[in-house]
């Protein structure tokens, strides 16, 4: 059977259907190929481009969360490294942080309204793919939902986090520097630890009656974890640090 080919004219342009108060969001595409019974085209995808945060009408000016949502007015990257040299856009970090802006009127679970536990004015660190991205006020902002923020943080080291909900502050071990024969350990080689020490804790997450349940792990506690769980910060110090949910917690190691 003859492959199928559809072919995209250079620079052709996709528009989502405008809302009232948004903006179409614009896709690029410029000679996107694709084939049914093959691979896509990897080398014709070079033009694509994605805007991908929803733009709102200058004429409004206030947004109002729905719901147990926040929105979050987003950091801005740093574009210089700690030791002045400025980097390219590419090289920016995304940032994780931003000030509570606006809050919903919270969520109902059972027979029990529970407010949001965050109050604007707030500093607070989330997680790095959650939420969705605004342009609002002429500023990136994030509306995402309050189970999304990781912690409050009142100041630029992460060591000082308040976690929220059921998340817990560990300070990573460092990773084995050598082999057991003593042999020297490239970057590369070392293994991602996976143990810790407790630094912080949240309140606890919400039962039925919108209750807090108090976590079984205190600050002090040396922990096991999962690899691959959480979200990993580097401290001012260089320690690296990481907050994840206490159902991410494997043991208490003595």
């Amino acid at each position: 059977m003859a492959a199928a080919q559809m072919t995209t004219a250079a620079s052709s342009r996709v528009f989502r259907p405008p809302f009232d108060g948004l903006r179409p969001s614009t896709i690029k595409v410029s000679s996107l190929t694709f084939r049914t019974g093959g691979a896509l085209n990897l080398g014709s995808t070079r033009g694509l481009v994605v805007k991908a945060a929803t733009t709102v009408a200058p004429k409004y000016t206030t947004l109002k969360p729905l719901g147990d949502r926040v929105l979050v007015k987003i950091s801005a990257a740093e574009e210089k490294t700690s030791g002045g040299i400025l980097l390219p856009s590419t090289a920016q970090s995304k940032p994780q942080g931003g000030e509570i802006v606006a809050v919903g009127e919270g969520r109902t679970i059972g027979q029990h309204q529970v407010d949001i536990s965050v109050k604007t004015g707030t500093q607070v660190v989330y997680s790095k793919y959650a939420g969705t991205e605004i342009e609002f006020n002429g500023s990136n902002h994030l509306l995402l939902k309050e189970d999304d923020i990781v912690g409050i943080l009142d100041t630029d080291d992460v060591k000082d986090l308040k976690p929220l909900n059921d998340r817990v502050l560990i300070k990573v071990m460092e990773a084995e520097q050598t082999t057991a024969g003593g042999l020297l350990l490239t970057q590369a080689s070392k293994e991602k630890p996976s143990t810790g020490t407790v630094i912080a804790v949240g309140p606890g997450p919400l039962d039925e009656e919108g209750k807090r349940t108090e976590l079984t792990v205190s600050p002090g506690n040396t922990v096991l974890y999962s690899k691959f769980a959480g979200n990993d910060f580097k401290g001012s110090d260089g320690s690296e640090y990481i907050v994840l949910r206490a159902t991410d917690l494997l043991a208490v190691l003595p």
